[in-house]
């Protein structure tokens, strides 16, 4: 299929299954804004419910303390709870 009759889902899906990737990343790729790739990331997800495939999330962690043991996975929090450092690096996805 040529590259430019697939939506913009299909073709971050496609990226994701090369390689990992963080929310900032797929927006900045794709031209689109973060919100919109964590919707398109979130609706992958639940159309890979039906086949072998599987969304995985390499979840945020402290850059200064290491702490990632966060709550939500998807977002990226503000701080972390441990050392307080807003240094945070965003949840990465990939499709296996």
């Amino acid at each position: 299929m040529r590259e430019a009759s697939r939506t913009t889902r299909q073709r971050i899906a496609d990226r994701l299954r090369a390689e990992a990737l963080a929310a900032g990343a797929i927006a900045r790729e794709f031209e689109i804004r973060t919100s919109d790739a964590l919707d398109h990331v979130e609706h992958i997800a639940r159309s890979l419910e039906s086949t072998d495939e599987q969304l995985l999330v390499a979840p945020p962690a402290c850059e200064e303390c290491g702490f990632d043991d966060f709550d939500d996975l998807t977002n990226r929090p503000s701080r972390c709870p441990e050392c307080k450092s807003e240094a945070i690096s965003e949840p990465a996805y990939r499709i296996e």
